[in-house]
């Protein structure tokens, strides 16, 4: 028993430091080469910002124009002038700029927990944005949508249609955040350690990879991991939505994965 007792103190430093510092994937969106392009994170409702975005906003914020554009004020309980009022106080906490910050409150793009939004719609709404902004990469939910709400769904489609169909040239570039099953979305702080984890054994394969003459050929998704600093920084945002902080809402900003980390999936589309 003692001897367990001494590993277990002698761990939780290691521990403590690697849950310390954010990471990033090795090609984490090429962040050095994207001084002042802008990014468009795309959300559905006030809140998703910190639920499900907060590791890559935190991280991007000093190299490139983060901007966030929340297609509806969620109002499905009626609180949605509370909501907005709501985000911007989130988007303080996250450090996203007053500017750009943009919420739209369309009759077709309302908060339903059972109703999916017109791609159409979507599309028309973003490239306004995309072309007023000069947004060069575009950032969403991906068809499962994290928790499978139909809003959150509609995003990549209404992403799709716009990229398929706009005359801007080059398109924006489109990731999608990688949807995780249940039985990894709820691991608290073995999330961030085991990301780390799998990037520095990326990271090894790859100088391996590179030793013999082969690099490139485990080729890794964008991934974000945040620090203890960062994951706090969510938390905080999160409270913002002092509205939404119902009993399951406090558990997940303790155990989701998405508080820690995002994974990205490239989206290629043909126009």
């Amino acid at each position: 028993m003692l001897a367990i007792n001494a590993i277990i103190v002698a761990l939780i430093p290691l521990l403590c430091a690697v849950l310390y510092l954010p990471t990033a994937s090795e090609n984490a969106l090429n962040l050095p080469s994207l001084k002042n392009e802008n990014f468009l994170f795309l959300t559905a409702h006030p809140d998703d910002e910190c639920m499900f975005f907060a590791p890559t906003i935190i991280s991007l914020l000093p190299h490139v124009q983060v901007h966030v554009l929340s297609l509806s004020t969620g109002n499905a309980d009626g609180l949605g002038d509370i909501r907005r009022t709501e985000l911007m106080a989130s988007l303080d906490v996250l450090g996203v700029k007053e500017g750009n910050r943009h919420v739209v409150d369309h009759p077709a793009l309302q908060d339903n927990i059972t109703m999916s939004w017109g791609a159409n719609i979507i599309s028309d709404i973003l490239g306004l944005y995309v072309s007023d902004l000069d947004i060069t990469t575009i950032l969403t939910f991906d068809r499962a949508g994290v928790s499978g709400h139909p809003n959150h769904r509609s995003l990549p489609e209404g992403v799709k249609h716009f990229i398929e169909t706009t005359a801007v040239q080059p398109p924006p570039k489109f990731f999608a955040l990688i949807s995780v099953p249940t039985s990894t979305k709820y691991v608290g702080i073995f999330a961030p350690l085991l990301a780390k984890f799998d990037l520095s054994s990326t990271k090894l394969l790859h100088s391996v990879e590179a030793f013999w003459g082969a690099p490139g050929l485990t080729d890794t998704m964008p991934v974000f991991v945040a620090g203890v600093k960062e994951y706090l920084t969510a938390h905080r945002a999160m409270r913002a939505h002092k509205s939404q902080l119902v009993w399951f809402r406090r558990l997940y900003v303790l155990f989701s994965r998405y508080m820690w980390v995002n994974e990205w999936h490239l989206v290629r589309l043909q126009q």
